[in-house]
């Protein structure tokens, strides 16, 4: 079962996965503009393979139906990649509640309401593999708040999915793919006020950091998929819980987070007691590089305080 597979990545996933053997389930909502499932189902039935088309919204409700499609076809689910997203765009103090609340439908919510219905029966099964779709985003992007809010809040829905079905025989990893086609000209156009703010913070991005900096010609969604069917495969039986940047050519495995430095003092902290050694124990070479001089009219954002 792959959301979101009516165009872009998605159909990347479904036509390949198709290819190698895989009976596909194409979700995709028909109001999505440019996104047809069916249209996808055609493609793969016109190479000599498997598929069948939902076109239901992956919230609570939708998911039993998708689930439902996939195990009235052919009894069964083995696969389950959560790709569907959507969002909006604004500063955080002008950030309307209903893009807020869209996108986290759709990129955290969504993804949950899949794995509720799915992960029982591929218990029952005793197997089974559910990839999230992450973005190198979660680790910040001006601009996209509830968007990055979401993708890295996937990153935690991985991780204690993975801890709690592991034990029967679900594995769960997340993708922050890059694939520069998947862009737009209106979105690139929608982004322009935070483009420096971007490119001042893109460094702080352990996903693009030390990375390639090819172009559109090289990072392309079909560079995404063979990766996502390896991570499905018995090959990747002990990977599970973890994260990977895929973009061109390279793939990377993320580190897990974990303590950079301590500072320990026996009975507990006082404020004295930090000041006189946080500094130079805790915080020494940590610098706050977000203060550029190109702010927004104060006044703009008093009214939206007021």
């Amino acid at each position: 079962m792959i959301t979101g597979a009516g165009r872009g990545l998605g159909r990347e996933h479904a036509l390949l996965f198709a290819r190698e053997g895989a009976r596909v389930l194409i979700n995709d909502v028909a109001t999505r503009e440019g996104s047809r499932a069916s249209d996808v189902v055609a493609e793969v039935e016109a190479a000599g393979g498997i598929a069948v088309a939902n076109t239901d919204s992956a919230t609570w409700e939708g998911a039993s139906s998708i689930v439902g499609t996939a195990v009235d076809a052919w009894g069964t689910v083995d696969i389950l990649i959560n790709n569907a997203t959507a969002g909006g765009y604004g500063n955080v103090w002008d950030f309307s509640q209903a893009d807020w609340d869209r996108t986290i439908a759709v990129n955290l919510s969504g993804y949950f309401a899949m794995i509720r219905q799915t992960v029982p029966l591929m218990a029952a099964q005793g197997s089974g593999v559910i990839i999230n779709t992450s973005s190198g985003g979660g680790f910040g992007l001006p601009g996209l708040v509830a968007y990055a809010s979401a993708k890295e809040g996937d990153i935690g829905l991985t991780r204690t999915v993975a801890k709690e079905v592991g034990r029967f025989g679900i594995r769960c990893n997340a993708i922050r793919p890059l694939a520069l086609a998947q862009s737009s000209d209106s979105f690139d156009e929608a982004m322009l006020p935070w483009a420096r703010l971007m490119q001042a913070t893109t460094g702080d991005d352990p996903a693009t950091r030390g990375g390639t900096s090819l172009g559109a010609e090289v990072l392309t969604p079909p560079k995404i998929p063979p990766f996502v069917a390896w991570l499905c495969t018995d090959a990747a039986a002990n990977v599970n819980g973890r994260t990977f940047k895929i973009g061109g050519d390279q793939v990377s495995l993320l580190e897990e987070p974990g303590l950079e430095r301590t500072i320990e003092h026996e009975g507990g902290w006082t404020l004295d007691l930090l000041d006189a050694e946080a500094p130079s124990g805790l915080t020494k070479d940590l610098t706050n590089r977000w203060t550029l001089e190109d702010r927004p009219d104060l006044a703009d954002l008093k009214k939206w305080a007021d």
